[in-house]
């Protein structure tokens, strides 16, 4: 039932954007927002490397292309903005794929 629905939903989507334009903090709403859908992979990508126990500092880097050596302060409230949103998706958000 729900890979059904996901698997729905996610082919009425447009394709997703393999390393989309990065904002500086990810934007927080309680729906699903077009930032979120061209970030689906971003968020995946976070997520693995999070479980992987990559430094924080390479993921933000590699994935977000906001590492520390460029602003340390900045690249931290992009990492984590973006974790959260990620986290979001996948305790919550996805809930709100399958209400339609």
């Amino acid at each position: 039932m729900l890979l059904d629905s996901l698997t729905e939903w996610l082919s009425m989507q447009k394709p997703a954007e393999l390393d989309p334009e990065i904002e500086a903090e990810a934007p927080w709403s309680e729906d699903i927002t077009d930032y979120d859908t061209a970030h689906f992979v971003t968020y995946v990508r976070l997520l693995d490397a999070e479980a992987a126990g990559v430094d924080w500092r390479e993921a933000a880097e590699t994935i977000l292309h906001c590492g520390p050596r460029r602003d340390s302060n900045g690249a931290r409230r992009c990492w984590d903005s973006h974790m959260a949103r990620a986290r979001w998706m996948t305790e919550t958000g996805y809930r709100k794929l399958l209400q339609g």
